[in-house]
């Protein structure tokens, strides 16, 4: 994450790839039970919708923790991942609200408390912060493969 890497920027990446794979899986669940022609479209829209949905979370707490959102706003932003789609009108309000910003807070200011230390160590470091959410992304992945699908 280097420093054309703002906020607002990877926010917006995220929320729109969250929505886009939200639009491979539901393609993909409509061939499978619709047209009863393939499963592939559950398979891989499935599968990079998840890894999508735990980066988009992971980067919402990032968020959180950055730039001080309140824990109803960290709410809000987890909770705009579940229906299809809303994770856009949610990144559009916390740019609107200035809840994103342009710069990484955590990279100037010291941090201060449990969360803000480890935070502020991946932002500083953006070969060793990017190293650890792919990281945390396989392994949350991982997890979930290991868990199963919703019910």
């Amino acid at each position: 994450m280097n420093a054309r890497w703002t906020p607002t920027r990877l926010y917006r990446l995220v929320a729109r790839a969250e929505a886009v794979t939200w639009a491979l899986l539901l393609t993909g669940m409509f061939l499978k039970y619709v047209t009863e022609t393939t499963e592939l479209g559950v398979r891989v829209g499935g599968m990079l919708h998840g890894v999508v949905f735990i980066a988009y979370c992971l980067t919402t707490v990032l968020l959180w923790v950055d730039q001080r959102w309140t824990p109803g706003r960290l709410a809000l932003g987890l909770l705009a991942a579940i229906p299809p789609f809303v994770t856009i009108p949610f990144e559009r309000y916390a740019e609107r609200a200035s809840l994103l910003g342009d710069a990484w807070r955590l990279r100037s200011e010291s941090p201060t408390g449990l969360l803000e230390k480890p935070t502020a160590w991946l932002l500083r470091r953006p070969a060793q912060g990017l190293l650890v959410g792919v990281l945390a992304v396989a392994g949350l992945t991982g997890v979930a493969l290991v868990v199963g699908p919703p019910a």
